[in-house]
């Protein structure tokens, strides 16, 4: 296990938004998902807290309908399309949870849903999204690739496209979790959240140092394509190889174009852990 402390450059990310996410943002999202999503628990663990001398608690999102934490911030975002929109139905990219979100809510809604996806998504996520009556494009071997074709689609049927993780309807819903277990937890020390394209850490460390800016702030990464780690070490996005790896759903860019997450995680994230595959 590598870890690392993350120092923000002092220099501004050109396409730096920071400013338009708030935490009242996070607040109205509560109140926009709480008919579509589980308010999950967070239980002691006894055997980490043994293991690593504190006390340890874990917050369940796997007990949201779709499996994972992606459900708040699909929901937000759906939610929250116009008529027009809804019409037109949706795109997203994908690596499966938050395409299986996307494709929930589509479902519920009434809308039309397009998931790209790459050649390395396993069989069993693809199937989960079309069991929910998306439509699934594999577009290319990475996440760039799907992301193009995706683009594409919007160009060409005007569809609406749901950022996987840079968009701050995406980001405040996932901010959510930072709230319940702020009410949870008010002695919350430290949170050790996922870290990949940056929507549930922006969201999560937002709601968390906003309260309280010593509660120090852990992404845990894949060691193979860590993106969010090494643009935050090179002070803007950079490209990285996607590579198979035990977490799958971690893998792919973060846009180097990126307007909101990276931003986020570089002032907020106090550090990173890089977990090879025989520790995963």
């Amino acid at each position: 296990m590598n870890t690392a402390s993350l120092t923000a450059g002092e220099n501004a990310w050109p396409n730096d938004r920071l400013n338009e996410i708030t935490l009242r943002d996070i607040y109205v999202a509560r109140r926009t998902i709480a008919p579509y999503i589980r308010h999950t628990p967070l239980i002691h663990s006894a055997p980490l807290s043994s293991l690593s001398g504190a006390q340890v608690y874990l917050k369940l999102e796997c007990l949201q309908e779709t499996g994972a934490f992606k459900l708040r911030g699909a929901a937000n975002k759906l939610v929250s399309l116009s008529a027009e929109e809804r019409q037109n139905g949706v795109v997203t990219v994908s690596t499966g949870n938050h395409g299986r979100a996307v494709a929930y809510m589509a479902q519920k809604l009434g809308i039309d849903a397009v998931i790209c996806i790459t050649e390395l998504v396993p069989a069993h996520k693809r199937q989960a999204m079309e069991q929910l009556g998306a439509t699934l494009v594999v577009a290319g071997a990475n996440q760039d690739d799907a992301e193009r074709h995706a683009l594409a689609l919007v160009q060409e049927h005007g569809m609406t496209m749901i950022s996987p993780f840079d968009e701050p309807a995406i980001i405040a819903g996932q901010g959510t979790i930072g709230l319940e277990l702020l009410e949870a937890l008010p002695q919350l020390d430290a949170a050790i959240v996922p870290l990949s394209g940056g929507g549930l850490m922006g969201g999560i460390a937002l709601a968390l140092k906003t309260a309280d800016d010593a509660i120090r702030v852990v992404g845990a990464s894949q060691a193979l394509g860590p993106a969010m780690h090494l643009s935050i070490q090179a002070g803007q996005p950079t490209p990285v190889v996607e590579e198979k790896t035990l977490a799958d759903s971690l893998s792919g860019g973060i846009g180097l174009d990126n307007r909101y997450t990276f931003a986020l995680c570089r002032r907020y994230v106090d550090e990173t852990v890089l977990l090879s595959e025989e520790e995963i």
